[in-house]
């Protein structure tokens, strides 16, 4: 069976093995598997077992200096995530064992010969030079393709220039949607009728209040939806035969295009809120206004990061379904040219505490608990903090979460809750999470008491962190667990 798909990813693009064996001067050789899995990092390891210091997708290294039972270690290999493994053929072994050999084939894992005169070093290093090719062909893609993209929106039937230029660079066909699912527009090739009704179903799944993007496959086709900005239920829906690297982005900014093209008018209800943001400038309280901007609860959100590209918060807002963004006074922010500073854009944005906030490709997000008009500055310093922590544990998204497993009263259900909390987590994962938490969060204590590296430590709780959503550094999110494993 193929292995899984990582829990956590680094940002560069993922690797082909084919890409790495294609190497001649590494002189690999696939001995089991296929070659078109997908390489996120390399580890090297001679543990009899290393399923505990692995993350999934790497590229396991090894001599086999511990290799005692070759099918139990290839089941851990793939329990754990790896996507492929390495094997040295000395010091230890003259050749690849055969029940080595059988346990990969009959397991789908991957297995690589490495010959004497290629160092682990060297194939590590060969993985992260693909790996750094790939991120730049995605960033020329990316930045050639938004350069087309603005050029479109500049002809004087901007939306079918747009679409066309969208289709164009995705290889496929892009369709904008009106709020009634009709076809509004179109541009590149046709696609099969089960395709086309596939991704008007997708389009129909992004209903006012939910989620602004979504994906699946149907027709033999890769298929994604995106709802426009312009809050008018537009929505652009694209049937592509292959999903790229930089896809979601370059769809990004046509989606911020087209929003602002088929923007209507201002409205009376946009000039009224605009007066109540005058009048809280002028020193009005919030529960004056409060009526006029909307209704609450709302959901204050911190956002850094963005992928250097124009309209890069704008992008972000759009995704986030709401209008109001504040990227701190600068004008540039979000619209930088190509020769502007890869600084990562910093934004705030506000929208219903209804509207469900999801992580974004490129951006790390802070998000404040929903509040009322006249509690909005207190959200403010929740996204805040929340977004240092966020960046602190390089976590793609952390909400304020002020409340935990106390507040459940029932027994039963307390004891349902911490299975399904605790569920993701393996036996050595939990253990190591109780003794860490026992111990007040000390990584040196911690491994005192399992007898442990420190270094094992840190990679287990940051495992945990990445398998139950959990930014660990917030006291309640301990207590919580902690009630949990007791």
């Amino acid at each position: 069976m193929p292995a899984p798909e990582p829990a956590s990813t680094p940002p560069a693009p993922p690797v082909p093995l084919t890409a790495l064996l294609a190497r001649t001067e590494l002189g690999l050789r696939l001995l089991a598997g296929r070659d078109d899995v997908s390489l996120h990092w390399v580890h090297t390891s001679e543990m009899a077992d290393p399923y505990p210091y692995l993350l999934g997708g790497e590229l396991l290294m090894t001599a086999g200096v511990q290799l005692t039972d070759p099918a139990h270690y290839v089941e851990r290999v793939v329990a754990a995530g790896a996507a492929a493994l390495g094997f040295g053929v000395t010091p230890v072994y003259d050749t690849v064992p055969a029940e080595l050999v059988e346990a990969c084939a009959l397991h789908g894992l991957p297995l690589v010969e490495v010959p004497p005169k290629t160092p682990f070093t060297a194939v590590a290093r060969a993985l992260w030079r693909l790996m750094a090719e790939a991120r730049l062909h995605e960033l020329r893609r990316v930045t050639e393709a938004q350069q087309s993209l603005a050029t479109a929106a500049a002809r004087p039937s901007p939306v079918p220039a747009v679409l066309g230029a969208l289709a164009s660079r995705l290889g496929g066909r892009a369709v904008l949607f009106g709020a009634d699912g009709t076809e509004w527009a179109a541009a590149g090739r046709e696609v099969p009728a089960e395709a086309a009704r596939a991704l008007r179903e997708l389009v129909g799944v992004l209903v006012p209040g939910g989620p602004a993007s979504a994906s699946g496959d149907g027709g033999g086709l890769r298929l994604a939806a995106y709802a426009l900005g312009g809050g008018d239920g537009l929505t652009l829906g694209v049937a592509t035969e292959r999903r790229d690297p930089g896809d979601h982005t370059i769809a990004g900014v046509a989606v911020v295009l087209l929003s602002l093209l088929t923007a209507p008018h201002r409205g009376a209800d946009v000039t009224v809120r605009d007066g109540a943001l005058v009048r809280l400038l002028l020193g009005a309280a919030p529960a004056e206004v409060a009526g006029v901007l909307g209704a609450g609860p709302w959901t204050v959100v911190h956002a850094r990061g963005g992928d250097g590209t124009p309209f890069a918060a704008a992008s972000l807002a759009a995704a986030l379904g709401t209008p109001l963004l504040d990227t701190g006074g600068d004008p540039h922010h979000g619209r930088r040219p190509r020769e502007a500073t890869s600084t990562p854009v910093a934004v705030r944005l506000l929208l219903p505490a209804s509207a469900p906030v999801t992580g974004q490709p490129g951006w790390i997000l802070g998000v404040g608990a929903p509040a009322e008009a006249e509690e909005l500055a207190a959200a403010d310093a929740q996204a805040a903090r929340a977004l240092r922590r966020a960046e602190a544990t390089r976590t793609p998204l952390v909400r304020h979460r002020p409340g935990g497993i106390a507040a459940l009263v029932d027994p039963d259900e307390a004891a349902a809750h911490a299975r399904a909390l605790l569920a993701p987590l393996t036996e050595p994962l939990r253990e190591t999470l109780r003794t860490w938490l026992s111990l007040h969060g000390s990584w040196d204590r911690t491994a005192a008491a399992m007898d442990i590296h420190r270094n094992t430590v840190r990679q287990r709780i940051t495992r945990c962190a990445v398998l139950l959503d959990r930014d660990l550094d917030d006291p309640d999110v301990r207590m919580e667990l902690w009630f949990a494993l007791r």
